[in-house]
Order: C-alpha cells, then structure tokens, then sequence
C-alpha cells in the first residue's frame, strides 16, 4: 500500500460475480498505474478477500482516478464499483450511490464445481518456484490433481521448426508464467503428470534450452527442448508441456500435451488450441519450396532424425545441354504440364505425374533435376537415394504436407529386384512399394515424381506391368556434335578457347558424357598452367589431356570418365 497522510483518500475494490477478471487487472494496471504483476496480484486478493485498497492518493488525484474508471466500467457495462475511504479509515459512498463491487468471473464445471479461482494474495507472476508442481499448483490453486485432465499430441520430428513458430503464435505471447525444465532422463518423455511429482522425482525448472535448426533462411529456428507455459483464456487456467518423445532407434517427435480442468469448458478449450496449433503449423511451413531430405541416423536403422536443407546452385535453361527436341519434351511434361494444373483440374483431369529420366552415367540427368527445382515456382523438391527407400512414408507425408512436391528419387534401378530373386511370395520390393506409394495418392495431388536411372532394362517388367505410373519416359542421351561444342565452352570457364581447339575437341569426343567434357576441360587447363600461361589452350595441351583419359588409363579409367570406348574417335 501507498503512503497515507491525513488529506490522503484510499480506494476500494470490492468483488462481485459478473466482471471478467480481464477487466479488472486491465482497469488496476491503466488507470491506478500499476504494473501487470501488481494488477494481478491485486486482483487475487479481490477475489480471495472480498474486496483490496487499491490504493491511497492525494483527494483531488483519487477523484480524478476514480471518476476515470467509472467512466470506463459504464463504457464497459459491468457493475464493478469502488468506494472511498479516508486516510484514517472511515468509509466514504462512491460518487455513483452503487454498492461497491468487483467482479471475477468463474467458469463452471460440467458438474458445476469452480474450475478457476484466482490466486492466492501472496502470489504474483514475479513468485519463484524451484520445482515444476510448485508451478503447477499455484496456477492451479485449489484445484487437486484428479480435476485435471491432460490431451496429448504428437509431431513428427521433421515438422519440429513447423511446431515451434505455432507454438510461438499461440502460447508464447503472453504467457501468465513460463520456465524451461531439467531432463535428467534423456529417453523418458516429460508429461504433464510427470511435472506434478513431488519428493525425488520432482521435475526441476531450469534455463530454457534452445537448439537452432536450419530451415535455408538466413538465420535459423530457434526450437525449444522442452517447456512449461501457464496460462490462461478468461478466467480458464491451463497448462502446455513441450517435450520430446523418444524411442530407442527411431525418428524423436515432438509432444504437445495441454492441461485443463475438468469439464465442458475445458474440452472445449484443449479441441480448439489443438485445431489452432495444427493450422498453424500447416500454414508455417518453413520447408516450402525448398529443396529437401530427411537426415538418418548413424545405425541405419532407417528412421529420419531430422531435415536437411539442399542449397543448390541455381541452373538456367542456357545451361542445360541437351538435344533441342529433348528439352522441348522435358518443358512440355515438367514446366507446361505445372503451369496447366489448374486448367486440367477444372477439367477433371489428374494432375500428378511421374516421369523417368534414362540413360548412360554423366549425361546430365541429376543436373537437368536442379533445373527442373528452379524453375518450378513455389514447388517443395524431395530427394530420395536408393539407401533411404525405408523412408519413403516419412517423405511421402512431407510431400502430401508441402504441395506442390517434386519427389525425386535417383538410380531406381538400385531398388529393383526381379520376383524369382526375393525370398518369399510375400516379400515385396522396393520398388513395388514405391509404386504402391503411386497409386495411392489422389487425382488432384499436386505431386511430380521425377525417377532417374542408368539401366532401364532393370525395371521395364515393373513399369509395364504397372502402367500409368510413369506418364513420360525421356532419354537423357549422350551429348551429340551441337551438344559436346556447347559443353566444351560451358566447361571452358575463363580458358582461351580458339574455334579450331573447340572443334578438335568436339571431334575427338565422340560418345563421351558431358561429365567427361567437363574434366577434360579441367586437365587441359592443368596442363596449359603447367606449360604455358593458364589460359590458352593449345592442340598439344589437349591431346596430353585426351591420351591420360583415353588410353593411358586403359579401359576401366574410360569407363569411370564417362566414355564409351567403342564409338571414341580422335587417334
């Protein structure tokens, strides 16, 4: 309380049954100066007292105070009053000639037992607790542990950046009280049940632990471990618990676990936060129109530990060297085929695809994919080795999560497996199941799957058999004479180039991969740094390259290159 001198007039609060608490502490904190933890520990004394001094002020300070918050109770229609009081205690009618009153609103239970109470005088949100049930029982003073129920729900471990901006949005803003909690068991999730354990097994409050994950921003998410908000919606106390849930081997998820009173008002309230948090989530996407996969764990026990983010060089249409009538194909099926989705949907026309990318070792196929991922605006690219087929649910959800998806998984022939090779009749392969991933997905699914392989041989059985899996099959071929003399001056860089060295290389290349060309160009600058200036390429830097390439390695060093020996011309 302020300090009184005799000309000094004190102001009352008294309580009631009909005015939010909300009012109250705002009314305390805007009108009689005081902070938020004041207004609120004010107002628990109200509600647990019957009535609290507000304050003592000068006569001509307390009427202004007092003909302030009269006008803002009528504006606000609720039948709080104040009465006055003098310094010395005798009590004075309020200028309204209403009783004085304040109101706390209690919600009831189903049974029709308070559900919320306010706190006790002493409490205010500046308390100190060193335990999590000391928290815990002081927001929910009054109350013993079986009038509360807890709903849990789980996330996938990938989603956790997704969870934490949600969970930032709709409980972090303005929690009544929050505190970071101790682990001491690493594999035991934490529940809210836990936390209300007293004696050894209390759960102790600590720093709030961070873990930053990189979502390809600028700055990555700053996710919490695990945390305790309390908070409240009306006169509703409630609790979140973050945590994670572990088990041994597989993919951590992250648990969200919401404790109310018991009753109607409470399911309600747990049905609604949970709707909000999953919108949230669902509207955050921190992985949208990037390029993905799912990290695995170091035992290859096959489940995703978490997202990693492909930061990929960006590839213009310039530089994807390819014969003319293959690009068109390849912009016709990818590029024109996107940009018509929504045309084709209205017509009732399927808008997933597959599509199959062949042909020899380093004709360009994975870089004709990071071509297609920058120039499908908006799209979420998934990519898939052959060794991460067990996750393929884990990515298939991804994609469902982040349409519109391009799902892309390389050399398919690895998953392949003929059916007079597998153990039993109900043994099935991989790329049964991928196939099966296929068809179960809608019509309307904005998905792109996008297969490569450099045996195609490997899985025509399977591909036949299922058809209208792959809508487009594409040759990616070997680089033609217009193709290997566009390559040779790609790869070229800032090497001088005359056309008559461009042309002996193009001619001497016949049946080679651009990622030959490409290292030819490498060891002809090396060899014209070791002879002459580093930038001009002359017809002898060329043929010492060709010769370690071709023919000094012998055959296996051709084919590790990319070329194919029988249809190489030049000596």
């Amino acid at each position: 309380m302020r300090h009184t001198s005799d000309d000094s007039l004190q102001l009352v609060i008294h309580n009631d049954d009909q005015t939010p608490w909300a009012f109250v502490v705002d009314l305390i904190r805007s009108v009689f100066s005081r902070s938020q933890a004041e207004a609120e520990a004010l107002t628990a004394t109200i509600s647990q007292q019957g009535e609290a001094v507000c304050g003592s002020y000068p006569s001509a300070v307390a009427k202004a105070m007092l003909e302030t918050a009269e006008q803002r109770i009528r504006a606000a229609g609720h039948p709080l009053c104040i009465t006055v009081a003098t310094g010395g205690g005798t009590d004075a009618v309020a200028p309204t000639g209403r009783p004085t009153q304040v109101s706390l609103r209690v919600t009831a239970t189903s049974d029709g037992a308070a559900a919320a109470i306010g706190h006790p005088t002493q409490d205010s949100r500046d308390r100190k607790f060193k335990y999590a049930h000391e928290a815990i029982a002081w927001h929910f003073s009054g109350l013993a542990h079986d009038e509360i129920i807890a709903t849990s729900r789980q996330f996938p471990g990938h989603m956790r950046a997704d969870v934490q901006v949600a969970l930032d949005k709709l409980f972090s803003a303005s929690p009544i009280r929050f505190f970071g909690l101790y682990e001491q068991h690493r594999y035991e999730t934490l529940t809210y049940a836990a936390l209300t354990k007293d004696g050894q097994y209390a759960v102790t409050i600590s720093a709030a632990q961070f873990q930053e994950v990189d979502i390809g921003e600028s700055e990555p998410v700053k996710c919490l471990n695990n945390g305790l908000w309390l908070n409240r919606d009306g006169d509703l106390h409630y609790a979140v618990v973050l945590s994670f849930h572990r088990e041994y081997g597989r993919e951590a998820g992250t648990c969200v676990e919401i404790a109310v009173p018991a009753g109607e008002a409470g399911v309600a309230l747990v049905d609604r936060c949970f709707a909000q948090l999953e919108a949230a989530i669902n509207a955050a996407r921190s992985y949208r129109g990037k390029v993905l996969s799912l990290e695995t764990e170091g035992d290859y026990q096959g489940r995703s530990k978490g997202v990693m983010v492909h930061r990929l060089p960006q590839v213009q249409r310039d530089a994807v060297i390819l014969p003319e009538q293959t690009l068109r194909l390849l912009d016709r099926n990818v590029i024109r085929f996107i940009e018509s989705r929504e045309a084709l949907r209205r017509l009732g026309q399927s808008t997933r695809k597959g599509i199959l990318l062949y042909g020899p070792p380093g004709t360009g196929k994975t870089h004709t994919i990071r071509y297609l991922a920058a120039n499908l605006p908006g799209h979420t690219t998934l990519i898939i080795t052959a060794g991460q087929m067990g996750l393929l649910s884990q990515y298939m959800t991804l994609a469902r999560l982040l349409q519109p998806t391009t799902v892309v998984i390389e050399d398919v022939d690895l998953i392949a497996r003929d059916r007079e090779t597998m153990g039993s009749p109900c043994e099935e392969s991989l790329l049964n199941t991928l196939l099966n991933e296929m068809d179960g997905l809608k019509d309307n699914a904005d998905i792109l799957f996008v297969l490569t392989t450099n045996r195609p041989e490997q899985l025509e059985g399977a591909l036949t058999g299922r058809p209208g899996r792959i809508d487009q099959a594409i040759e990616v071929p070997l680089p033609d004479d217009v193709c290997r003399e566009k390559l040779v001056r790609l790869y070229g860089g800032g090497l001088k180039l005359p056309d008559e060295i461009v042309s002996e290389a193009v001619a001497r290349t016949k049946g080679v991969s651009a990622a030959f060309i490409k290292e030819l160009m490498r060891r002809a600058a090396q060899t014209s740094i070791m002879q002459g200036d580093g930038e001009a390429v002359t017809s002898s830097d060329l043929a010492e390259a060709l010769d370690d390439m071709l023919f000094t390695g012998g055959r296996l060093n051709v084919r590790l290159l990319g070329g194919a020996t029988e249809e190489i011309s030049g000596y």
